[in-house]
């Protein structure tokens, strides 16, 4: 079959029917054109995949690089440097190969599950001291400002060393740099140069005073070969791992609890069995219909995906929310069932670029629910469902605020 079929060009992202709800769109192109031709906030073009199967089979693929600056490549965003995936620091960090996967052994040995176990204590702390702020501050009270959005700050700063009242620096700066609309090339590079020399000084500051953390540890660590990470390398890895992992993460804090209330048979679930909590955070992955962008990939050979030939440079977006939802993959999957088992969804990648964090995401989610359940079981939404709104413009997809009562 030739790629897109005869299906009409669609604009990315596709909103959702609802603030919480999937894209209409999304069922139809999974049955009749899992290979869909859409334009991206850039103008270029791009091939999205929707069904489960073909997006596993990318992103399982070395074939399919994240070598986005390639001459034939699209561009995510209209701004001079394509936006995001294409950005001095996507481009700088070792993409493919040995290089990447050496990098990755050196960074993950710090998101071990017994490693992030033992600071599931000191989140649950956090977030008891940050719910008591915002029963304080009285109700209706934003979820997102008070709780969602400061406890993965607090989280990756202390696991890198970094002071958190810093805190509203690294939110300007993730803004910036992960925003297709907003800004503009000038405020970017303005953004990129701040912040890179932020963790210029961090490291260097390490280097003079080493600390329990991350970036103290990989100053001195060496892989079996003898390699040590490079300085630029040791930058770019503290700010990939802090814009990573506090904006994903708060943004699935806020949009996890509003599912559960959205259908409160959910909260009333869980608060009368809370082993259900690790399921239902998984659960509540594999329905997020707003994960933001997707995983865009770049094919630098004619290749088949789901019996479509895609052609030489071709850039394809992997929308793993989509391919979440497929039928043929999950048995009702427009529902959220508390205790689906297996769970196989895609919501943090799968292959050599899966996420490199979700031990430690899965654990502030888990954390974040079983502390909400015990301090305030009457925990309610204080808007209609349909009245949440959603950010727009970002890579990464998230609810602006989450109202609730209690």
């Amino acid at each position: 079959m030739d790629v897109h079929d005869d299906e009409p060009t669609l604009t990315y992202p596709i909103p959702g029917a609802t603030p919480l709800g999937p894209p209409e769109e999304w069922a139809r192109l999974r049955q009749r054109c899992p290979v869909a031709r859409v334009t991206l906030p850039s103008g270029d073009e791009a091939s999205l995949l929707t069904r489960y199967a073909d997006v596993r089979q990318v992103l399982s693929d070395p074939r399919f690089s994240r070598l986005l600056n390639a001459d034939d490549a699209a561009r995510i965003s209209a701004t001079p440097s394509g936006g995001a995936f294409n950005d001095e620091m996507s481009n700088a960090m070792p993409q493919t190969g040995e290089a990447h996967r050496r990098w990755r052994r050196m960074v993950s040995k710090w998101f071990t599950a017994k490693r992030v176990a033992a600071l599931r204590p000191g989140m649950e702390a956090m977030a008891d001291r940050l719910l008591d702020t915002m029963v304080e501050h009285g109700q209706p009270a934003d979820l997102k400002a008070h709780l969602a959005f400061p406890l993965p700050v607090w989280v990756i700063c202390d696991l890198l060393g970094v002071p958190d009242e810093d805190r509203d620096r690294f939110s300007y700066w993730s803004d910036t740099l992960l925003n297709l609309t907003k800004y503009g090339q000038a405020e970017i590079d303005a953004a990129q140069a701040e912040f890179v020399a932020y963790m210029t000084s961090h490291v260097a500051a390490k280097r003079a005073h080493p600390g329990d953390d991350l970036l103290s540890e990989l100053l001195t660590a060496t892989d079996p070969t003898g390699y040590r990470l490079t300085e630029q390398e040791l930058v770019y890895t503290g700010q990939g791992l802090l814009v990573a992992g506090h904006e994903t993460t708060a943004n699935m804090i806020g949009k996890m609890v509003a599912m559960l209330l959205a259908d409160r048979r959910h909260w009333e679930r869980l608060l009368a069995d809370p082993s259900l909590v690790r399921p239902a955070v998984e659960e509540a992955l594999r329905m997020d219909a707003n994960p933001g962008l997707g995983m865009p990939r770049y094919i630098g050979e004619e290749t088949e995906v789901g019996d479509t030939v895609l052609p030489k440079g071709t850039t394809v977006l992997c929308s793993m929310a989509a391919a979440n939802r497929d039928e043929t993959a999950f048995e009702d999957a427009g529902e959220m069932i508390l205790d689906r088992t297996p769970n196989t969804h895609l919501a943090f990648g799968v292959g050599p670029h899966s996420c490199l964090g979700q031990t430690l995401a899965r654990t502030e989610l888990g954390a974040v629910l079983d502390v909400l359940l015990r301090r305030l079981p009457s925990l309610d939404l204080a808007v209609p469902v349909e009245e949440l709104r959603r950010l727009e413009g970002l890579v990464v997809g998230g609810l602006r605020e989450v109202p609730v009562r209690w």
